[in-house]
């Protein structure tokens, strides 16, 4: 930011204002036209270094340190400042470089220790954090007999051991470490923020939130100007920007925090309203855990910012380790499997420090799926063996604690085996993909069974069998999945996937049970009657949905007027119920229609006709603005715009069934 001239003889007066006013951009502009000046100038450097420090522009920071140190080798003060910078803007062998002669001098030797510690504990050296910490304990320890021992900096080198602890997954230990720390400090969020983080590490989510809500609260009560939660309110407020008062405050660490625990939770809708109430900064503000964050949990509505935020954060040094592995997995979800390919192969050296054995033989059998699915299945067919075995072990633990009445080891045995069951399931879904995608359902069956004894009661593992048994037209059995799910949420009955009841309704149709049927059906309608009420510009497709597959059902047995009436009254009222989704399904139905028709196979009444063409007239109407496709995020060859939509695709199936029947329009 560009500040005014300084008027002769308030130089000095003008800078300090600034500085206490915390206008460190403007005071960076003051301080740089002063040096220009006098480029030698202890004062001004030493005060632009700070103002760089304070914006976070640690790589500036550095040289100014860099300069006072050249000029001033005796001010040792300055030569920590740089190393303090340098390991702030991630570069860590410099950083060393500038602390060793600090070692040497009693005055430093423990502030440089901690920094040694930091920079290796950086580097995931945890041997050498762990034995400089342990050195700059006994140091503080041993300092000059009759001296005072110093309880912050016994404190600091606390808090850095539980930093080890909690890399090492002692998570209690570590804790405890912070808690002892806070005691001898006082209310401290960054140490509130250490003891969620450990106990979000260990799953306890209860009390990680807690620990966070009263960094929140503290933040709100003790500094209003940073603007928490605005911009979820729709207040238009300006960047607070990248301060050491908003780092103290550890408020973008909680907010980051509670929107990985709603994430994980389940809750998206919270998880991105966590990242909208955090301090408002520009998006060339943001810190990396932020926007990996915010890639992360909008990627389902923003899947071209997302890639690119992902990508960009994997350029940096240092970023956040899960960005390496989430992209990857992004890609394959995504079908880009040549460019997770490439990814992989660009950075060799990210795959063993990032990613776990598991996860990299998980994305390697996935991309060797595509061209060679019979080794990929064999590679999919190890890591389960090697897992089944931890799930065995894992039992046998959790077995042996509870009847040893070891309440820590059976929540820990029971913590290690959720987590191998989900990766365990994870690699069962990608074998049974590969023959799902053969429509070999036979050979799908085989993987479900022999999964049985682990995954009975895991919800991803029963749905999909539901789906599989429903694709071979095994209705009763499907029936015997879908109903204890639908049963669960029956008050909320719209929290149900609308695709499982679609088919449990087409299960008891197949079965006769037509009754039942037709009263899940007046469930849904009631439950999206009373949404429509509360939330009228929420639009519900679940009983649409269900209408879709019923008329999709009946199209496919040949039976296609009462099909094609049931897919346009799927679709009433277009205004709420006509969608990119919807139209796929409805559309599809059409060609199936029309194709038909053109060989002659069937005949319709004219009031039918005239249905269809009345419906394809009302998608023209209001499809307007609703893509036919949505093109897949990373697309360089985009569709026409005038081509890609719903009315477009309407009025040429209008256009087909005219040419067809012989009819004019």
């Amino acid at each position: 930011m560009e500040a005014a001239p300084v008027p002769d003889g308030q130089y000095t007066a003008v800078v300090y204002g600034l500085l206490g006013s915390g206008r460190h951009g403007e005071a960076v502009s003051v301080l740089s036209r002063g040096l220009q000046k006098s480029c030698r100038s202890r004062a001004g450097l030493s005060l632009l270094g700070y103002c760089h420090y304070q914006l976070q522009d640690f790589a500036a920071a550095a040289e100014c340190y860099e300069q006072l140190v050249a000029l001033h080798p005796e001010l040792q003060a300055y030569r920590l400042h740089q190393a303090q910078a340098l390991y702030k803007a991630g570069l860590y062998t410099e950083a060393l470089r500038a602390a060793s002669p600090l070692l040497d001098l009693p005055a430093y030797q423990g502030r440089a220790l901690r920094l040694q510690a930091a920079i290796h504990y950086a580097q995931g050296d945890l041997p050498a954090a762990k034995s400089l910490v342990e050195e700059a304990l006994a140091a503080a320890a041993d300092s000059s007999p009759g001296a005072a021992e110093d309880p912050s900096e016994r404190a600091d080198a606390e808090i850095n051991l539980g930093c080890v602890l909690y890399r090492q997954g002692r998570l209690e230990e570590a804790s405890g470490k912070f808690a002892s720390a806070m005691q001898v400090l006082g209310y401290c969020p960054e140490l509130s923020y250490n003891m969620a983080l450990c106990c979000y590490a260990a799953k306890q989510y209860a009390p990680a939130l807690k620990h966070i809500s009263s960094i929140i609260e503290h933040g709100i009560h003790q500094h209003p100007e940073l603007h928490v939660g605005m911009s979820t309110e729709g207040t238009d407020v300006p960047s607070v920007g990248n301060t050491q008062l908003l780092h103290r405050t550890a408020l973008v660490e909680a907010f980051n925090l509670k929107a990985a625990i709603e994430y994980q939770l389940g809750n998206l809708k919270a998880a991105q309203e966590a990242l909208r109430d955090m301090p408002p900064r520009a998006e060339e503000e943001l810190d990396p855990v932020t926007l990996h964050n915010q890639a992360l949990m909008n990627m389902d509505s923003q899947p071209t910012e997302g890639f690119e935020k992902l990508q960009f954060l994997l350029l940096q040094n240092p970023c956040p380790p899960e960005t390496f592995g989430n992209l990857l997995l992004l890609y394959c979800k995504h079908q880009y499997y040549d460019l997770a390919a490439d990814v992989l192969a660009e950075n060799a050296h990210l795959t063993y420090k990032l990613l776990t054995p598991y996860l990299y033989n998980f994305l390697d059998a996935i991309i060797t799926c595509q061209t060679a699915p019979e080794e990929a299945f064999h590679k999919l067919d190890d890591a389960a063996g090697t897992l089944t075995e931890q799930l065995r072990k894992l039992r046998k633990q959790e077995r042996e604690a509870r009847q040893n009445w070891h309440r820590e080891a059976v929540r820990k045995a029971a913590s290690e085996y959720e987590e191998s069951l989900d990766k365990y399931v994870a690699v069962l879904m990608a074998q049974a993909k590969i023959y799902w995608d053969m429509k070999n359902y036979t050979m799908v069956e085989k993987i479900f069974h022999k999964s049985s004894e682990f995954c009975q009661e895991h919800k991803v593992w029963k749905l999909n069998l539901a789906h599989l048994l429903f694709m071979q037209n095994k209705y009763k059995e499907a029936i015997f999945i879908y109903e204890p799910i639908v049963r669960k949420h029956y008050d909320n009955i719209l929290q149900v996937s609308a695709i499982v009841l679609a088919n449990l309704c087409v299960s008891y149709i197949m079965t006769s049970q037509n009754e039942d049927a037709e009263k899940l059906m007046k469930e849904i309608e009631k439950a999206e009657e009373q949404m429509s009420y509360d939330n009228p510009d929420k639009n519900i497709y679940h009983l649409c949905i269900v209408n879709l597959v019923i008329g999709t059902l009946y199209c496919v047995k040949g039976n296609y007027e009462f099909g094609i009436s049931r897919v346009i009254k799927s679709l009433e009222p277009y205004n709420k119920k006509l969608s990119t989704d919807t139209w796929y399904y409805a559309k599809r139905c059409f060609l199936s229609l029309l194709e038909n028709m053109a060989k002659h196979m069937i005949m319709l009444h004219d009031g039918v006709i005239q249905e269809c063409v009345q419906f394809l007239k009302q998608c023209e109407l209001y499809g307007r603005n609703i893509p036919a496709v949505i093109e897949q995020p990373l697309e360089e060859k985009r569709m026409h715009s005038g081509k890609n939509t719903v009315t477009y695709e309407a009025r040429l199936l209008r256009a087909l069934m005219y040419k067809i029947t012989g009819w004019s329009a």
